[in-house]
Parts: structure tokens; C-alpha cells; sequence
């Protein structure tokens, strides 16, 4: 996948969202791995603000308390592959001519003025060639750009931590990473990260990301919308939701609109695939939020697409072991991206 940074000691797998923190570490087992650190933490408000660290010391100080209390084996490496924002990439498959990997590297930059909307100057940028079986005529070319006011207090951070980051990558990175059969797939798939506090839909096939984009709706926006309407507690409303989810006639009318909104960007993804590249054949679900009972049936209905849970652990455990203990397939979900990370940070 396209790295921002890259060297090669083993590390451990880092996402850092708005609200909280999951913390990843695998070791190699034969032709899988096994996992024997993992841990997380809830981040306070106003420390990170849509993708933007604005309290880097103070997260800092989140990441090494976290660190120390981490289940299984303790953390003893510095090395760390870290998540960027979503919200705050910019991804883009463009055409260039074929040419030998050295003048890529020099051509690229001034092809990604044309669809980069900021200066080049002011992003990281960064390319990975999609293989194809015709490359006679050219190439595809995916390009990932962040903006470097976004990134440097992530790097900044991590070493106020006493961490090196090797890696950073966008989150779709990972969790392609995570939940896709060797990286591969012979049909577009759209992913739905239907997060806390955010949902993300990631369209990819053959080997690569083809698109993405983010959409403000969230689990914890659901929450609050039950709360509101039905006039509940927060903590009462997370419960309804969870025991009920999309089976209980009263939260359900209250989410529906929210909903709606989600499957209007999903067919947004699939509508802009099929000029793109043909059909969605299959969507997957992960994040915290997609354990919402009669989810996956309320999409698959609306989209008339089937639409199965994602499996975090396809590329980690021998089939088909989707759990471990102390880290249930439910709340894994939540840890896909970390997982993802991880992977990265043990296969090298």
C-alpha cells in the first residue's frame, strides 16, 4: 500500500480517530499471526477536532498511559504504524504514460497538480502503480496527498510519545488491509466503516483503492437521535440501541432519516463505480458501529446488494477463526483499522 514513511523493524499498529485510540501488536505464527497486545482508550473532546491534532501534548500523554496498560505482553518496541485521517486525504486514480519506475517518480508530482486542491508544496504525496494485466498503453496510478499542517503534528506527537513512526497511512489503507482476501478481489467491493464518530466508504477491486470518501453520520449519532426523540439518557439510549438495534419500531423511526442519509452516500460510491469501473458486486461492514442489529438487511434491502460483515481477522488467523480471547469478533470490529496497522507493521 502507499507509505509516507518506511523502514523495516517490527512495530505495532496505532489508530488514532477523534475520540479515541486502539492500540494493535502482532507476532508471525507460521503462515498467519496471532495477536498479543491490544488495548484502547477513549480521547477526550477537544483534543483532536476533525482529523486535526490541537492538543499534541496532551495526547502524548494519552498515547504512553495507554502503552503501559495494554492486555496481553507488553509494548517494548518504539516503532509504531499510525493512521491518518480520512476526512483530511485526498485519493485519486489517474492515468500516466508508461514509463520506468525512476521517471514516475519525477512525472507524477506535476501530474498530481491536476487533481490535487491544494499546492504540492504544502501535501505529502505519495503513488502506488495498480497492476493490471494491459499496462501496454499506460498506467493506473493511485495518489494519496495529505496535507503537511495535518501530518506534522501526528509525527510531532508520536515523538513526544518516545515513538518512531515508520508508517503513516490513510485509514482506508488499513482496513482494506484487514478485511480483504489477500488484498485481492476479482469484483468491486464497497466497504461501510461505520464508525463512532464517523463512516467511511472505501471502493476497491482488483488491488487496489479505487475510491473513498467520509460522511459526518456515526454510531454516536444514532445514539444521540434516539436520546432526543425518545427522550432518553445517552447511556439509556446506547442500551435500546444495542439490545434492539433496527428491531425496535420506535429507535428505528428515529434513525431512519440518518440512515437514509448513509445509503444516499453509499449509492452516490456505487453510482460513480459503475462509470468507473462496472458494478459493486458485494459490500462489507465494519467499525464500531456496524455490530447494529438488522443493519446489514436494511442496506442489503435499500441497495438490493448483498452486504456481509467484514472479517478483521481474514488475513491474520487460519480460516475460519474470526475471534480470539479476550478480543470478541464484535468488538473487534472496532480494532479493524488497528489490525490492519498491525499487519503492516509485522509483514514488513
Amino acid at each position: 500500500m502507499i507509505e509516507f514513511l518506511s523502514l523495516e523493524p517490527e512495530a505495532f499498529g496505532l489508530d488514532l480517530s477523534d475520540f479515541f485510540l486502539r492500540i494493535v501488536k502482532l507476532k508471525k505464527r507460521g503462515r498467519f499471526f496471532r495477536l498479543v497486545s491490544w488495548g484502547g482508550t477513549k480521547i477526550k473532546s477537544g483534543i483532536i477536532e476533525q482529523g486535526e491534532i490541537k492538543d499534541e501534548h496532551a495526547l502524548a500523554g494519552i498515547i504512553k498511559q495507554t502503552l503501559t496498560k495494554v492486555k496481553g505482553e507488553k509494548i517494548k518496541t518504539k516503532y509504531v504504524v499510525a493512521s491518518l485521517p480520512e476526512k483530511k486525504a485526498f485519493l485519486q486514480v489517474i492515468e500516466m504514460p508508461k514509463m520506468e519506475e525512476s521517471e514516475l517518480k519525477k512525472s507524477v508530482p506535476f501530474e498530481a497538480e491536476n487533481y490535487v486542491p491544494l499546492p504540492i508544496e504544502k501535501v505529502y504525496l505519495d503513488f502506488q502503480v495498480i497492476p493490471s494485466s494491459n499496462q501496454l498503453k499506460g498506467l493506473n496510478v493511485l495518489i494519496a496527498a495529505l496535507p503537511k499542517k495535518i501530518v506534522d503534528p501526528y509525527i510531532s506527537c508520536f515523538k513526544k510519545a518516545g515513538l518512531v513512526p515508520i508508517t503513516l497511512e490513510v485509514e482506508s489503507q488499513s482496513i482494506v488491509r484487514a478485511v480483504v482476501k489477500n488484498e485481492i478481489s476479482p469484483f468491486p467491493l464497497l466497504i461501510i466503516d461505520f464508525g463512532r464518530n464517523t463512516t467511511s466508504f472505501i471502493v476497491f477491486s482488483g488491488y487496489s483503492l479505487l475510491f473513498t470518501s467520509s460522511d459526518p453520520a456515526s454510531s454516536q449519532e444514532l445514539t444521540e437521535i434516539i436520546s432526543k426523540t425518545l427522550k432518553l439518557s445517552l447511556d439509556e439510549a446506547e442500551k435500546l440501541k444495542l439490545k434492539h438495534g433496527l428491531k425496535d419500531e420506535k429507535s428505528l423511526k428515529a434513525m431512519t432519516p440518518l440512515l437514509i442519509n448513509l445509503i444516499g452516500q453509499a449509492k452516490k460510491c456505487i453510482n460513480y463505480n459503475r462509470s468507473q469501473s462496472g458494478e459493486i458486486k458485494k459490500i462489507l461492514l465494519c467499525g464500531s458501529g456496524s455490530n447494529l442489529k438488522g443493519l446489514n438487511d436494511f442496506i442489503s434491502s435499500e441497495l438490493k446488494i448483498t452486504v456481509e460483515l467484514a472479517n478483521p481477522w481474514i488475513n491474520i488467523l487460519p480460516e475460519p477463526l474470526k475471534e480470539v480471547p479476550g478480543l470478541p469478533f464484535k468488538e473487534s470490529l472496532g480494532y479493524t483499522t488497528a489490525l490492519g496497522l498491525a499487519l503492516r507493521g509485522i509483514k514488513k
